[in-house]
């Protein structure tokens, strides 16, 4: 756990990408009908996700 300290900071990137509502908070593009404010934060619930289970395995013992 000591030799991959930088692991943790990966969890502060989705609270940083949501954290300023203003940069994100439009209507174009429009994916499948969605405007951006909705699909941008639904694919950080699926990146969020994903850096989880990536922070996770690297640190389990």
């Amino acid at each position: 756990m000591r030799n991959k300290p930088f692991l943790w900071i990966l969890l502060a990137v989705p609270y940083l990408a949501l954290c300023f509502p203003q940069l994100y908070a439009r209507t174009t593009p429009v994916l499948l009908g969605f405007p951006f404010f909705y699909w941008y934060q639904f694919a950080w619930v699926v990146l969020t996700s994903a850096l989880l289970t990536l922070v996770y395995r690297a640190l389990k013992d």
